[in-house]
């Protein structure tokens, strides 16, 4: 499946309980709070008929976008046609999400696994005034950005480097290097996008990628100092991190031969 989701709602992709420390409204038995994963998967259930197990190949955090998520669940419901399921799975999702695409898998596909690269974008609004109309859906950075600082930092990026520097504390991974394919930084006042590129992520690794770029274009460090913060393997050596609200999970490809583990 191919999914797209406007996440300003929903407490990210992954089924989550409701902790003590969860404010909303107390979610039914049985069931967790509003999360995407977990709102697609129970539009799934009331099409098929059956229990499922839904995966997604990639978690994006409260508040994150996605315009291409990809996710799997197995279903021997196979006499509906793939459009008619999607339609009717459409028509008991809420209005900001929709499946774009259902399409048959491999018997041995894993939609984790069988990840080769993902791109994410990040929206900035650019402008003395803030977006009205899409607050949710950008971040507001009213200040005189250096674009041509910033798209010399972005190049830096690319390649296999460490990214410690670059991710949340208590991400638990223990190999921290990554390879970014392309990171690239496009300015059409007022909107400015910067696309990122790589096989694999860490946590907030684009938010604080961003957030730093963003801190460049404002004169705080120079483009070179990426190369330095990337070598200092400390996340206090780099820029702060973006809100989630700007960002959005563009596309996943996937492998269609013999998979690789891919650290999202």
């Amino acid at each position: 499946m191919t999914i797209a989701y406007r996440g300003t709602e929903y407490h990210g992709w992954q089924t989550q309980p409701a902790l003590p420390s969860y404010k909303g409204n107390a979610p039914a038995e049985g069931e967790g709070i509003p999360t995407i994963q977990e709102t697609v998967r129970k539009a799934i259930i009331s099409v098929v008929g059956h229990p499922i197990n839904f995966v997604g190949a990639s978690r994006t955090d409260a508040g994150v976008h996605a315009k291409g998520q990809l996710a799997m669940f197995d279903t021997d419901m196979v006499q509906i046609p793939l459009n008619g399921m999607r339609m009717a799975i459409n028509s008991r999702l809420p209005s900001d999400i929709l499946v774009r695409k259902i399409q048959p898998a491999p018997n041995d596909y894993d939609v984790i696994r069988w990840v080769s690269s993902k791109r994410y974008q990040y929206q900035i609004w650019n402008a003395p005034d803030r977006p009205v109309f899409f607050a949710d859906l950008a971040w507001h950075r009213w200040h005189l950005l250096d674009i041509d600082a910033m798209q010399r930092a972005a190049r830096l990026f690319t390649g296999e480097h460490d990214f410690a520097s670059f991710a949340r504390p208590g991400h638990g991974r223990d190999n921290t290097v990554r390879t970014i394919l392309a990171c690239e930084v496009n300015y059409r006042r007022p909107r400015l996008i910067i696309g990122i590129e790589g096989t694999g992520f860490l946590w907030n690794m684009i938010r604080i990628m961003v957030g730093t770029l963003v801190e460049i274009g404002m004169g705080r460090y120079a483009p070179e100092s990426i190369t330095e913060m990337l070598a200092a393997k400390n996340r206090e050596a780099a820029g702060p991190t973006a809100p989630p609200h700007g960002l959005y999970l563009q596309w996943i490809k996937a492998t269609d031969h013999a998979p690789q583990l891919a650290d999202s």
